[in-house]
């Protein structure tokens, strides 16, 4: 499964927070940029992390028998 477009969803959000007319809906749309680029940075790291489990190998533990 893919995962969003953090990013593209927290521009949106900054398009939307500055086109807003009302303090109360500009602060909600700011708070949720924030919120899409903190899931965005999350993402990237579990990415990286991913990517260098993958680079090393098999784990030590890939080698045991299946649970029954």
């Amino acid at each position: 499964m893919a995962a969003p477009d953090y990013r593209a969803l927290a521009a949106q959000a900054h398009d939307d927070a500055a086109a807003a007319n009302l303090t109360n809906v500009r602060d909600r749309f700011l708070r949720a940029e924030s919120a899409w680029l903190a899931m965005a940075r999350r993402q990237d790291l579990s990415d990286a992390a991913r990517a260098k489990r993958d680079a090393t190998g098999p784990d030590k533990n890939d080698s045991l028998p299946p649970l029954s």
